[in-house]
């Protein structure tokens, strides 16, 4: 019986969670009120305090969604891609990315206006491109390249690129020739992250 009563736990907290996203896509962040999303999931506004204390908390689970959806993906895992010292890797990595960036938008385009407007979720994306940070940071130091101070700050603006080309991409889409771009970031990266061999 407990099986059945975590199963349909899940299930509402999912319902209530694709209902988030689908309205404040529409509406956008602000306007959007919980009683709108409790609406759109078939349920009641006590139903969405019985899985989210607040509007703000169903969004950090939203950024945590994008996260899994991005990082479920990646063959090789982000450590061993920037480990392996290899610009085909790299190129192959952020095509990926790239191609991944339609099916986070609505996830990231929440999360974005919602940063702006709440330090709670601006903090949550802070602490997850730190996590992405971290781990490229982690493949340097399995490599041994360069030296330990310089490492994290060239993971950073590595990094860095990425979200600002997919944030652009998220409000304007292809505006510059897609292979031209992934050329060149494939370029920046492996001057930031490989040593000649």
């Amino acid at each position: 019986m407990a099986n059945l009563r975590e199963a349909q736990k899940r299930m509402t907290r999912q319902l209530l969670l694709d209902a988030g996203v689908e309205v404040m896509t529409e509406k956008g962040y602000g306007p959007t009120t919980v009683d709108q999303i409790a609406l759109a999931a078939g349920a009641t506004r006590a139903t969405f305090y019985l899985h989210f204390t607040s509007k703000a908390e169903l969004v950090r689970f939203i950024v945590e969604r994008a996260d899994e959806l991005l990082t479920s993906a990646d063959r090789p895992p982000l450590p061993e891609m920037v480990a392996s010292n290899d610009p085909a890797t790299i190129r192959a990595f952020l095509g990926l990315k790239f191609d991944q960036w339609p099916e986070i938008k609505p996830y990231m385009m929440i999360s974005l206006q919602a940063a702006a407007a709440d330090p709670e979720i601006q903090s949550a994306l802070d602490a997850w491109h730190d996590r992405a940070i971290g781990a490229m940071e982690s493949g340097l130091d399995a490599a041994d390249r360069f030296d330990p101070a310089s490492r994290r700050i060239r993971c950073s603006i590595a990094f860095g690129q990425l979200i600002f080309m997919s944030q652009r991409w998220f409000r304007l889409g292809w505006t510059i020739d897609r292979e031209e771009l992934l050329e060149q970031m494939t370029a920046s990266w492996t001057g930031l992250l490989c040593e000649a061999v």
